[in-house]
């Protein structure tokens, strides 16, 4: 997709869940924070299609190695409970 600005990943985000997920715009810009301060994104100044002045933010190499980490973690997590709910309704 490319670097985005924080609102751009927010609308992103909730178009992609279909409107399931709604991001509060502090929130968004927090993670961001950490992310950058984690080295797992990158941040540039650009303009917006506002033509205003925006940060916009790209998944890092370091990023990436550790969205594979954190998929398989939940691909883990995920399958657990789906046994755990698959077992419970078996009773």
């Amino acid at each position: 997709m490319g670097p985005l600005h924080g609102y751009g990943i927010a609308r992103r985000i909730e178009q992609v869940s279909k409107e399931a997920l709604q991001v509060n715009q502090g929130t968004i810009y927090l993670c961001l924070v950490r992310l950058v301060q984690k080295k797992w994104i990158k941040a540039e100044w650009g303009i917006s299609e506002n033509n205003r002045k925006a940060r916009f933010y790209s998944i890092s190499k370091a990023g990436q190695k550790q969205l594979i980490v954190e998929t398989e973690n939940w691909q883990r997590v995920a399958g657990t409970i789906a046994r755990l709910l698959q077992w419970e309704g078996e009773e």
